[in-house]
């Protein structure tokens, strides 16, 4: 059953023309008028408006000529078939709205009863040919810096958290911990002028060159550069290496996105390895924002090994119209397996080879509020069949929910359409995962430490807080107390900002986060 192989939870998916039901073909010809009709309450076919574009585009698409009331009739349509919290929305007429501000309409206005947040954080579009671009091949245009913007509005604060190699942002000999000051000339703290700063931030035109400026955030250095961005492929796994303490080797990586090519990634990764006889295991999973639920379920098999044999690792549940059968795909639920082989889904990658496997009972992953989806459907698959996951770093997003995103008349909706849980039937951390050093209780405790995400030192380094504190951890089994004296530090920094529109990352960072990735 390939589509439920590729699903995506949260953020990305190979499945660019499925919708809801049985959308892939009209069942018959819409009203070609302007004068669609909203009845209260009456819901028509969404196969009935699919394609039908107020402006199609030309190529191989299946686009057809119709109105924006075609796109809104599909969208609620749609929406009430395939949402997860559907009677929870509204059904107001569509008819004065924008196509992008109808779809925002679509969404539960109810409250997480633990938070006292959105329940449904993650309802946001994105254009098909960038998204495609950047889940399939990895690609976008970009500089090759991942940001972090730990405040919107000034003073605001945006921080390099790491760089790609061979960038143009490592050429230009930017590092993680510069924090941007200055766009050409413009006070990115304190200025008002915040359209130069988000074209800068976010470029979205090859030929136009920004000047940065930038200062250390620890050691105070200043540098300014001029970049133009160009189109990169984005690493999926960093900084591979095994650490010796006390006789025993620890593996540890950084793990980006769960995107195509990092299958490939993945597999090379946890070969490496393997043959180094690791012991135990660090995944930095703090920039994470997730991706293909397939590859997070490889990469607990990977990690797991022989103990996930006939194990689920996720089970998804859909609304209640659909209790036994998947709406996008038409087919049966069935639970998600641990997938010990490959998918094929990066390029020259065949399906069928066997994954590595490190056979491991225990896993240390380094987290922030970037850490979100599939990267918490690892932890949570692993937690299911007893696998001891221990959190180092911040409380995880919280999004046990996803989606199969679906693309009409050029652009990508996502719309949250199931929740995932695991072979004992969890999935309640809506409110994040935290380590239970955390007090007060703020989301779903699991063994670890609080840590700051430490700007002062390079990802991979031993030294770097989130790193030390899980080896410190794994040598005594208590927390340092250099974790807990950064305990206020990263519930302000960390937590304080959970909000995902808080923190985003260069859009070579696909993430749910992108539905609101702008400096305002």
């Amino acid at each position: 059953m390939l589509n439920n192989k590729l699903l995506f939870l949260l953020t990305s998916a190979l499945l660019f023309g499925c919708g809801g039901g049985s959308d892939n073909k009209p069942v018959n010809q819409p009203d070609s008028s302007e004068n669609l009709i909203w009845v209260s309450g009456t819901f028509e076919a969404a196969s009935k408006f699919k394609d039908y574009c107020e402006s199609p585009r030309l190529g191989n698409f299946p686009d057809r000529s119709g109105t924006s009331m075609h796109e809104k009739m599909w969208l609620r349509s749609w929406a009430n078939d395939s949402y997860l919290w559907y009677e929870e929305v509204d059904d107001i007429d569509p008819t004065p709205f924008n196509v992008s501000d109808y779809f925002a309409q679509l969404r539960t206005t109810e409250k997480d009863e633990f938070t006292g947040k959105d329940k449904d954080n993650f309802h946001f579009t994105r254009d098909t040919e960038e998204y495609r671009k950047q889940t399939q091949a990895g690609v976008s245009l970009s500089y090759g810096m991942s940001l972090k913007i730990i405040s919107k509005s000034p003073p605001r604060k945006v921080v390099v958290s790491y760089v790609e190699p061979n960038s143009i942002a490592e050429a230009n000999g930017v590092i993680r911990g510069d924090e941007v000051i200055q766009i050409n000339d413009v006070d990115v703290i304190n200025s008002s002028d915040v359209d130069i700063i988000n074209a800068g931030l976010f470029p979205s035109n090859a030929s136009q060159e920004y000047r940065f400026k930038f200062e250390h955030v620890f050691s105070g250095v200043i540098k300014t550069v001029s970049m133009r961005p160009s189109e990169l492929e984005r690493s999926p796994v960093l900084n591979v290496k095994t650490i010796q303490r006390d006789d025993d080797n620890i593996g540890y990586f950084q793990f980006n996105t769960h995107n195509s090519p990092s299958e490939k990634a993945l597999r090379d990764t946890i070969a490496q390895l393997s043959a180094s006889n690791i012991d135990d295991l660090i995944i930095d999973l703090r920039y994470n924002g997730g991706g293909l639920l397939a590859v997070s379920s490889q990469l607990a098999y990977m990690v797991a090994g022989s103990s996930s044999n006939n194990k689920t690792f996720e089970l998804l549940q859909f609304n209640d119209k659909y209790p036994n059968t998947n709406p996008v795909t038409g087919e049966r639920i069935d639970p998600i397996p641990f997938f010990n082989q490959t998918l094929g889904l990066s390029d020259g990658l065949t399906s069928g080879l066997p994954l590595p496997t490190l056979n491991l009972n225990r896993v240390y992953v380094l987290t922030t509020d970037n850490t979100c989806s599939a990267s918490e459907a690892l932890m949570n698959g692993l937690r299911g069949i007893d696998v001891e996951v221990i959190q180092i770093g911040g409380k995880t997003c919280g999004k046990p929910y996803g989606f199969y995103p679906v693309d009409n008349c050029g652009i990508t909706y996502f719309n949250v359409q199931f929740q995932g849980v695991n072979h004992k039937g969890f999935g309640s951390y809506a409110s994040g995962f935290e380590p239970k050093q955390a007090s007060p209780i703020t989301g779903f405790q699991i063994p670890g430490c609080l840590a700051v995400d430490d700007f002062n030192h390079q990802l991979g380094d031993e030294s770097e807080t989130m790193l030390s504190s899980a080896l410190h951890y794994r040598s005594t089994g208590s927390c340092p107390i250099i974790a807990a004296s950064s305990v206020s530090k990263v519930q302000n920094n960390e937590q304080g900002s959970s909000d995902s529109r808080f923190e985003i990352s260069d859009p070579a960072e696909l993430t749910d986060q992108v539905m609101n990735n702008k400096i305002y």
